[in-house]
């Protein structure tokens, strides 16, 4: 901890991290992010351009598929790729201010910030394990390979692959794809699903030591309303994911023929795990939320009963002094008040997140599959469509 603001990042930290420091990918506080997204993009994407061109399969010949018409693989390394690596340095200044909010807004009860600070070690540990980091090259070596070989592979003869018998034979760029390109891509999103998992681990110590929340305050979530500006956080990591499903689905739809009509359960499936996966994390205070909404109702209950009881008697049955005016009273006007507090309590949210951070979410999520609209109709159709529907 420096000072009053917790040394909390989901990013600074890690073997990986290590690795970009000492070969100057970046800095301490993610500087470079340019040089980054080029060149480990570039390493994953560059060869198979070479590698192709020198076999003959980048621009045509013998691959049903060429190089440069295989969208998924560009759209895989051209664009999720370096947005996963920009990811990182939104979720580190996003997520280090969100968790400071805890201290300076007084949220965490005095004697319980050294709980605090234990559970943010404890994620920081993890963070930095060694082992975890070599389990997920391990995962990607091993599960990763076979998921891409069995469920993402074209079946059919391109610039990668061609059939050999009973056999799928790689070329020079395939192997380098199989072995460098898509492990780069996996472990890089591995350690995204990792760190998802560590904010879940953080929010849940926290959730579990006494907070300072009052269903009184003007954010409708108790005080804890700064929390969700982690979703908008973690909306670059979505939008990576869901370019990456895009691209996919496009090379179903212009290599084998399918229909995007088809893959409507897995674009709405795909919204509601990913959305779900970053929404569920903050979930873990809706206990305090629901304690907080009820012990404040009840004392705010007392409250305006009291206060209008005392108006009633004052202003109603004759009890204010003769030498005090009704026009000009603060009475009322407090009253009002105490009114717009108590609404406030009872429409208090039972998550520390509104339906505006959901909405925003899902269209950041969705927006990778706009362009695939243009594959059921064309942009004259869309066109007439919209002039018919303003004229």
């Amino acid at each position: 901890m420096l000072g009053s603001q917790p040394d909390f990042s989901l990013v600074l930290g890690g073997p990986l991290f290590q690795m970009y420091r000492r070969t100057h990918l970046s800095g301490d506080a993610l500087e470079l992010l340019r040089r980054r997204m080029i060149v480990i993009s570039g390493i994953a994407w560059l060869p198979l351009l070479v590698l192709s061109a020198l076999h003959g399969d980048a621009f045509g010949n013998a691959a049903a598929i060429p190089f440069i018409e295989d969208i998924e693989t560009h759209v895989r390394f051209l664009i999720a790729l370096p947005i996963l690596i920009a990811a990182e340095i939104v979720v580190h200044r996003r997520i280090h201010f969100v968790v400071g909010q805890f201290v300076e807004r007084g949220i965490v009860a005095p004697e319980h910030m050294p709980a605090f600070r234990d559970a943010i070690d404890s994620t920081m540990r993890l963070r930095n394990s060694l082992i975890i980091e070599l389990a997920l090259l391990a995962l990607v070596y091993t599960l990763g390979l076979w998921i891409w070989r069995n469920e993402i592979a074209l079946t059919v003869t391109s610039w990668y692959a061609s059939e050999d018998g009973a056999h799928i034979r790689l070329t020079p760029a395939g192997y380098w794809h199989a072995f460098v390109s898509v492990p780069i891509f996996q472990f890089v999103l591995l350690r995204w699903y990792f760190r998802f998992f560590l904010w879940f681990w953080f929010l849940f110590r926290v959730s579990r030591l006494r907070l300072c929340l009052l269903a009184s305050h003007a954010d409708r979530a108790a005080g804890l309303g700064f929390l969700g500006a982690s979703i908008n956080a973690f909306a670059l990591v979505l939008l990576a994911q869901g370019a990456m499903l895009a691209g996919l689905i496009a090379s179903q739809i212009f290599h084998e023929g399918s229909d995007l009509l088809s893959f409507k359960v897995q674009i709405i499936g795909f919204l509601a795990l990913f959305i779900g996966a970053t929404l569920i994390p903050l979930t873990v205070f809706t206990p305090q939320l629901v304690r907080a909404k009820r012990t404040t109702a009840r004392d705010f209950g007392l409250l305006v009963s009291r206060y209008t009881s005392e108006f009633h008697q004052k202003w109603v049955q004759g009890g204010a002094p003769a030498d005090e005016p009704l026009l000009g009273s603060g009475d009322i006007q407090s009253l009002a008040d105490l009114g717009n507090s108590f609404s406030v309590v009872r429409e208090t949210r039972l998550v520390p997140f509104s339906l505006k951070d959901v909405s925003r979410l899902a269209a950041i999520a969705a927006a990778p599959f706009v362009p695939l609209l243009l594959t059921t109709f064309s942009l004259d159709e869309f066109a007439s469509y919209l002039l018919k529907a303003i004229f």
